[in-house]
């Protein structure tokens, strides 16, 4: 069997994949906002990725389970990004339909990025006790803040309006040649011709459940807590730094991770620690959300609401998944995730609208939901879905 590739060569691609979405999340809306397009065109362009994720992410993670290794994938995927990247000023140029049709293909192709390098990790991890995922994924926290803090200067010093495809085209290259340079982590073996699929654990649909929930909290702070925190005075200046505090909150459980008793770091146990901040972190930004001195704090939930929720969700998959499904639980879990998440933001818009800092509020019952069924994970042990079989 060949040796995993190192620690060094899955942070570097944790690295490079993060900054491009550290790029591509923030200003990708404000260049299509510099194209002069209609308000509506703009959130069908921004919804069309995430509509083409949830159908796409499980079906291409499959086809690990079927042999196709998964830095080819990776491979494969940054190639068509950088492609799709590239051309993207020239079909603006034509007509918005036809920019549509390449961010569905680019949504394609960057679909299984992140999936593929957690199934790599994950693998890297089993064979070898003294790596920690954490760790390892902690390089992508990294490179997002530091990609949120620098792209904005370094946009502004490229200047015009290929500057943003044209840098997320060089980053979607930069994986490629990572992902070349690597070694790859040997494939877990597909399923026997004829033997069907092996069925996901109950107990991992239950994490993969309960994890979905408590990121699809984050729907209401995603959407509007910059909104709601500038409707109160609270300068941008400090609008910035909240998000930066969240995420070094990340990072820092990331790093003292592997430090903990490993009785703590159990799926129930991440996942529960996640639900509760995300509960805490709900009810505080419905009552305290316009005070400053309190949103620090709060902010600081997050390395649990995100940080502790997504390590929770790897250790179900890389303890839960059996042989021959790794991929397609790693992308059945992405896929999840897409899909509560749209909808929680999209019920939070409605209630933002009415009740302003209520949507904040509202989504602390999801974060419950989360809680109930990583617990009822315990009691499914061994229980697999009947309906997960396929002939």
């Amino acid at each position: 069997m060949p040796r995993p590739s190192g620690p060094a060569r899955l942070s570097l691609l944790y690295a490079v994949v993060f900054t491009e979405i550290g790029i591509a999340m923030p200003f990708m809306p404000l260049w299509l906002d510099a194209l002069g397009l209609d308000a509506r065109v703009i959130g069908l362009l921004l919804a069309l990725p995430i509509a083409t994720r949830i159908a796409a992410t499980a079906p291409l993670m499959s086809l690990l389970d079927r042999g196709l290794g998964p830095r080819r994938l990776i491979l494969l995927g940054s190639l068509a990004l950088s492609l799709t990247y590239a051309l993207m000023p020239a079909a603006a140029g034509i007509a918005w339909p036809w920019l549509a049709a390449l961010i569905v293909l680019n949504a394609v192709a960057g679909a299984p990025l992140v999936p593929c390098i957690d199934y790599l990790t994950l693998a890297a991890v089993r064979g070898d006790s003294r790596l920690a995922y954490s760790r390892i994924r902690m390089a992508g926290s990294v490179a997002f803040l530091l990609a949120n803090l620098a792209g904005g200067v370094l946009l502004t010093a490229l200047g015009g309006r290929l500057a943003v495809p044209l840098l997320l085209t060089g980053l979607a290259l930069g994986a490629a040649l990572v992902a070349w340079r690597s070694r790859a982590v040997a494939a877990l073996p597909p399923s026997a011709a004829g033997a069907g699929r092996p069925r996901l654990p109950l107990k991992l649909w239950l994490c993969i459940g309960a994890a979905a929930a408590i990121q699809a909290s984050h729907g209401a702070i995603y959407g509007f807590g910059s909104i709601y925190w500038t409707s109160q005075g609270i300068p941008a200046a400090w609008v910035g730094s909240l998000w930066a505090t969240g995420v070094l909150a990340e990072i820092a459980l990331f790093a003292a991770l592997p430090a903990l008793p490993a009785a703590w770091r159990s799926p129930v146990r991440l996942l529960g620690a996640g639900a509760v901040a995300a509960i805490l972190r709900s009810v505080g930004m419905f009552l305290l959300g316009d005070h400053l001195a309190a949103l620090v704090p709060l902010q600081c939930l997050h390395g649990l609401t995100f940080g502790a929720t997504q390590l929770g969700a790897m250790a179900a998959v890389s303890a839960y998944a059996p042989d021959g499904a790794r991929g397609r639980a790693q992308g059945t879990l992405s896929a999840v995730n897409a899909g509560i998440s749209v909808v929680a933001t999209l019920g939070s818009g409605v209630a933002y609208r009415a009740g302003g800092p209520l949507a904040f509020l509202l989504m602390a019952p999801l974060a419950a939901a989360g809680m109930g069924l990583a617990l009822a994970s315990r009691r499914a042990s061994g229980v697999r879905l009947e309906t997960d079989r396929q002939p």
